[in-house]
């Protein structure tokens, strides 16, 4: 699990990756970097630690350019040095900085053929300094830096790597790339705002870092899609390979915020449903539970957990207002068309006083008052007996209008 941020502005970025990566802190508290491109050139600053602990004002101003990426790690693959700590970057061709979330299944046989067969190095443990060799070679196989080209060269990275994947990369020359693989495994999210100065790009993993950045969030990137966004701002998109939309559910689960919308969800409504599913097959497997509280662990179950109790609450209540339902039946002869049933029986009151039985109807406020000493003098009529004429008015309950 990583947080994965890349802006394409009309002036620095540096600033507003440092605040993408701080939203999106929860999902990597580990290690964090950031790489930019002004022209030529390419400044990367990463290390272990969090957002606030890896840069300061110092290492910000170093971070020149108007296209950027950035990365808060949580190791899954790798050691915890910081030697692993993204984005990696390699010089040819054209020089490219990777960042990266997800795991690849495959990394061991992909890390021999990248030395043996593309003849490429890989210095670290990290899956992703995999992939970046990977996205490198088959770039390199392009002989143009075009947004065609790039999307020629994530088909054969779809075609080689096997796994959950969302990726940002910073090319020179180029601009921004972003794909992600043909799962959806991991989200990836496109946002656009508009300047004075032209219109602006950022990618992200979570929405709530287009929200803090104030860009609209425009879709999802698709499952086997690709994004290539230049420095001049142009946005390009294909699909680079069948989408197979199996979304990690761990990500409504534990990983994103709450206030994050993936594939168009929201996570706290997901987490909201899985709630209720959940209270419900409690009641049902277990009716007579004796749970008294229902605790959220960790933080991100709290809408779980709510819905969970909100659903024993209901049940209490149900079975109170059946039981209430029931003793009203059975006190209230509706054997006369002078004595009907109560459209509402649930909002009926049961009052036991010395007066003799009688069922008053209360038109105005619709509510069934009874009063009676003992339930047996309340009389009983068979169903043969409704048609019957009516008894005196002494041995029956009377309707009274007002």
């Amino acid at each position: 699990m990583c947080g994965i941020v890349g802006i394409v502005g009309t002036s620095e970025v540096a600033a507003q990756l440092y605040d993408g990566l701080t939203v999106l802190q929860h999902r990597g508290q580990d290690a964090a970097g950031i790489a930019t491109t002004d022209r030529h050139r390419l400044r990367v600053h990463k290390g272990n630690g969090l957002v606030r602990d890896v840069f300061d004002e110092a290492s910000m101003q170093l971070l020149e350019g108007k296209v950027g990426i950035a990365h808060c790690r949580y190791p899954t693959a790798g050691s915890e040095g910081a030697d692993e700590s993204q984005p990696f970057y390699v010089n040819s061709p054209y020089g490219i900085a990777l960042a990266h979330n997800g795991n690849l299944v495959n990394t061991d046989a992909l890390r021999r053929e990248v030395f043996e067969q593309d003849r490429r190095n890989v210095n670290t443990e990290s899956d992703s300094e995999v992939l970046l060799n990977v996205f490198a070679h088959e770039l390199d196989t392009q002989k143009a830096l075009t947004p065609q080209s790039v999307f020629r060269a994530v088909e054969g990275v779809n075609r080689r790597a096997k796994g959950g994947y969302a990726v940002v990369c910073a090319v020179l020359g180029l601009g921004l790339v972003a794909f992600r693989d043909p799962h959806g495994i991991r989200p990836l999210v496109l946002g656009k705002r508009t300047t004075p100065t032209g219109d602006e790009y950022c990618v992200a993993s979570e929405s709530v870092a287009l929200d803090v950045l104030g860009f609209e969030r425009l879709r999802d990137v698709a499952p086997g899609e690709a994004v290539v966004i230049t420095a001049r701002g142009e946005l390009h998109a294909q699909q680079t390979a069948p989408a197979e939309s199996t979304p990690c559910i761990f990500e409504y689960v534990y990983f994103a915020r709450p206030d994050s919308m993936i594939d168009d969800i929201s996570v706290h409504k997901a987490r909201m449903r899985m709630g209720v599913t959940l209270g419900e097959k409690i009641l049902r497997l277990r009716p007579d539970h004796d749970i008294d509280v229902v605790i959220p662990i960790p933080d991100t179950s709290r809408d779980s957990a709510l819905e969970i109790a909100n659903a024993r609450s209901r049940s209490s209540a149900s079975s109170t207002r059946s039981r209430w339902n029931s003793r009203v039946a059975t006190c209230c002869s509706w054997t006369t068309r002078s004595c009907e049933a109560p459209p509402r029986a649930r909002s009926c009151r049961w009052r036991a006083t010395p007066a003799p039985a009688r069922c008053t109807w209360l038109p105005p406020r619709r509510r069934c008052a009874i009063r009676t000493s003992t339930a047996s003098t309340c009389p009983r009529r068979t169903s043969s007996s409704r048609t019957a004429a009516p008894r005196p008015r002494s041995n029956r309950c009377s309707a009274a209008t007002g």
